[in-house]
């Protein structure tokens, strides 16, 4: 039995998942934000990114990140393994490309959390990624957001704010934008936008 193009494309459409990618400069709570929205649903799937940075206190390889060495990561990148990658304040980050197609392919709605540039270039491979960019209430809040979560030294936290004045400024280029101001309305504005 022979079926049309149509509903073979129409069946495709149906069983296959979305990509939903989200950035937003450093201490702007994607973290929270994404943590809190997988309690709620857990059926959406968390791509896991490669790094070489080290673990902060608490974080476990597989869960948090795959911590990887610089040389593993420049193998990656040659091997094409990457969706995306990117380096920030000295180290690299990526996204491994086959789990996001094998989820994506299962019909599965898939969150990327990663910087401007990864989103960037995710954009550029698959046009069709919802893009989502959480800004924070005023650049002060996002200062003082760095310096609470006192993870980073002040060097660190000067080079993260240079960087997300030029995050800010491209906030505009996506999709979605969300103040996280209050933590619940940004919530629920993100679960407004990514569920059906």
């Amino acid at each position: 039995m022979q079926v049309s193009n149509s509903t073979s494309q129409a069946n495709e459409h149906k069983f296959r998942g979305k990509l939903i990618v989200l950035t937003g400069p450093s201490g702007v709570g994607k973290g929270t934000l994404v943590q809190i929205l997988l309690q709620r649903h857990p059926e959406i799937y968390l791509s896991i990114s490669a790094t070489t940075r080290s673990p902060r206190p608490g974080e476990t390889s597989g869960e948090h990140y795959y911590f990887v060495s610089r040389t593993d990561f420049e193998k990656m990148i040659s091997d094409h393994y990457l969706l995306e990658w990117a380096e920030f304040a000295g180290n690299y980050y990526g996204t491994p490309r086959l789990p996001v197609e094998q989820q994506i392919a299962e019909g599965k709605t898939v969150l990327l959390e990663v910087e401007l540039d990864g989103a960037n270039q995710i954009y550029t491979s698959c046009p069709d990624a919802l893009r989502i960019f959480i800004l924070p209430p005023s650049f002060s809040a996002l200062e003082q957001r760095l310096r609470d979560r006192a993870t980073d030294s002040s060097s660190a936290i000067s080079s993260r704010l240079k960087r997300a004045q030029i995050e800010i400024a491209s906030a505009g280029d996506f999709d979605v934008q969300i103040t996280n101001d209050d933590l619940e309305t940004a919530l629920h504005q993100l679960e407004s936008v990514i569920l059906p």
